[in-house]
């Protein structure tokens, strides 16, 4: 039986989301999703705690994890799917992620102290920088508590962006490896989003998905919280095109953004796919 009701994409508080594990492996059983994946931002620990979590009559889990990556063309996120998590491939690409993280985090302490004036007390810089994935919302908060911004958006874009040092990005080809390595399925999420505002669509997209695949990129995010329908339907063109895996999910973060549990833009209505039919399947629970 193929699920009808899914979510693939998702964050706890082991990276930039506001729930536990266990508090969002508790709001996907209310939901009524019946396959859910979460993937962290260069983090695997939280599925662990899931998996161990669940119980008989509980959703279907897949682990998944999401790496931000960047090379001389642009920024990809790619998501992993049904890896082995005790693989050293996958544990490999997730400490490289997490080193890049932390040296991030710490750059933007200094920047904050040396651009802006900005001090913040040293038990909230220490308790920030032993989060497992200290990131821009975590600070961006601290910024509004110590009335340095009106809300955390404003204080991420008018302090936070501001920063400007050498930032290290996995490159997409490292992520796809990783994952490949550990028998996971790797994926291009949310791809119609670029950098910013930035809209990738038509011959760009096309140029995109075969620098992708010939990694070993193996499917596309068709169904996303933020795409519209045309979206979708140029995504689905591209899946069957290059013979890809379809994925949905909604990039849930709990309160840290404006997006609801399981909204992946598939309704009732909405037949599947092949590719997604065929990712159901295939991809290791």
């Amino acid at each position: 039986m193929i699920p009808k009701v899914l979510d693939l994409h998702m964050h706890s508080t082991v990276s930039d989301g506001s729930d536990s594990p266990e508090e969002l492996l508790e709001n996907v059983r209310r939901s009524g999703i019946e396959l859910f994946a979460l993937t962290d931002h260069d983090d695997i620990s939280g599925c662990s705690v899931i998996r161990s979590e669940l119980r008989d009559n509980d959703p279907g889990f897949i682990s998944g994890v999401e790496f931000s990556c960047k090379d001389d063309n642009g920024k990809y996120h790619i998501l992993g799917y049904g890896y082995d998590p005790d693989s050293d491939s996958i544990k490999d690409i997730v400490a490289l992620g997490h080193k890049y993280r932390m040296d991030k985090a710490q750059a933007r302490i200094d920047h904050l102290k040396n651009e802006f004036g900005i001090r913040l007390p040293e038990e909230e810089i220490k308790n920030f920088l032993e989060l497992k994935n200290p990131g821009k919302p975590h600070l961006g908060n601290l910024l509004v508590k110590y009335g340095y911004a009106p809300d955390k958006e404003q204080a991420i874009r008018d302090i936070l962006d501001k920063a400007h040092f050498k930032k290290q990005y996995i490159r997409p080809e490292e992520a796809i490896e990783g994952i490949i390595g550990a028998s996971g399925i790797p994926v291009l999420a949310h791809p119609i989003y670029g950098s910013g505002d930035q809209l990738i669509l038509a011959d760009e997209m096309d140029q995109r998905l075969k620098r992708l695949i010939s990694f070993g990129l193996k499917g596309v995010e068709v169904f996303y919280s933020g795409f519209t329908d045309k979206m979708r339907d140029q995504m689905i063109g591209f899946a069957e095109k290059y013979e890809l895996y379809i994925t949905a999910g909604s990039d849930y973060h709990g309160s840290n953004k404006l997006v609801v549990l399981g909204d992946t833009g598939i309704s009732e209505d909405t037949v599947f796919p092949e590719g997604l039919i065929r990712f159901i399947k295939d991809v290791r629970r």
